[in-house]
């Protein structure tokens, strides 16, 4: 009760805690009804999560990418799971959402551009990491790791150094971290590099064109519905830092470096799904994540971006419940 240390702790991000929710017109209540739910790791990282389907559902993670938070998955595709059956689990990575904001080193625009590493950053093994405490914290022995771009990158981590946790790895829009592979193009760069939003409106306005950016001209956003999400995002504390979340999760990126070595040595049954009008992660990153993975099965969405339109929900929806289905056919897979 201390309005100055209020003001500060409030001045750094939004305020999150287990017991404690506010509400009213711009409210944290999901118009789903599923509310947030809030552990902290072992490692110290408090991570919020939402859980969809059935308790006793195989359990499917959802990894959100960069910049994102769980609401980022569309409503079609997570309803679409849990309407199948499965246990779906959408947690917001560190430095996203309401999970923890790190005090890690903050790369500059330029270390970013350059893709060089920072000094002290945590890495997407520490964010792989967080997905098997969480794991822990829920009981669960293994779990379907999924992830889109850094969400990807962060699932292939768990599935290549946590191979007894994980029972298939699906890798969406994502790829290696091989500097030759998966290279935004310089139009998404700029457009990375602007200043960030300081406000509510200005939040709002860059979510949208982004998004319009990433989903390309074959299956155009909706600027009406990324306005509505891109709201319901900043109220859940997206952006409350002024970008640097971000920042540190592209740091991580960076410190990561080249993971093709690690995942060669994944067993998980692997699907990569790409489009080939992606902006920020060409298609040589999915074609390369599913080269250095064997046995893994790669599928190109002809027209999809960076970005999961509705049209395309369907057939994502089609491709990830096949391969979520096969591992139970496969010998001495365990229910």
């Amino acid at each position: 009760m201390n309005f100055l240390a209020d003001r500060k702790d409030l001045q750094k991000g939004a305020l999150v805690d287990e017991h404690l929710h506010f509400h009213g017109p711009d409210g944290l209540t999901p118009l789903n009804g599923v509310p947030d739910r809030f552990t902290t790791l072992a490692n110290g990282v408090r991570l919020c999560y939402r859980e969809d389907g059935p308790d006793d559902g195989e359990p499917v993670v959802l990894l959100s990418g960069l910049g994102m938070d769980l609401t980022s998955w569309p409503a079609q595709f997570t309803e679409g799971l849990a309407a199948q059956g499965y246990r779906v689990i959408r947690p917001d990575n560190r430095d996203s959402g309401r999970s923890s904001r790190m005090q890690t080193p903050t790369p500059s625009l330029l270390m970013q551009a350059l893709g060089r590493p920072v000094p002290g950053a945590y890495r997407i093994e520490d964010m792989a990491d967080d997905v098997v405490g969480l794991l822990d914290h829920l009981g669960l022995e293994r779990a379907h790791i999924m992830g889109m771009s850094l969400g990807g990158m962060i699932a292939q981590s768990v599935a290549a150094h946590h191979p007894d946790r994980t029972l298939s790895l699906t890798s969406l829009i994502s790829t290696t971290g091989a500097r030759e592979a998966g290279a935004a193009a310089l139009s998404t760069k700029r457009r990375l590099a602007a200043r960030p939003a300081r406000t509510r409106e200005e939040f709002v306005r860059a979510r949208v064109g982004m998004m319009q950016h990433l989903a390309g001209r074959t299956y155009p956003a909706d600027a009406a519905v990324e306005e509505e999400l891109a709201g319901a995002a900043w109220d859940r504390g997206a952006f409350p830092d002024g970008g640097t979340g971000r920042s540190r999760q592209l740091g991580a990126i960076n410190a990561s470096q080249d993971r093709t070595a690690d995942l060669a040595g994944i067993t998980a049954p692997t699907l990569v799904i790409h489009g080939d009008r992606d902006p920020i992660v060409h298609p040589s990153g999915g074609a390369a994540t599913a080269a250095a993975i064997a046995g893994s099965r790669h599928v190109t969405i002809p027209g999809m971006g960076h970005y999961f339109h509705p049209a395309v929900v369907p057939e994502l929806l089609r491709l990830v419940t096949g391969h979520l289905g096969s591992v139970r056919q496969m010998p001495g897979a365990k229910p």
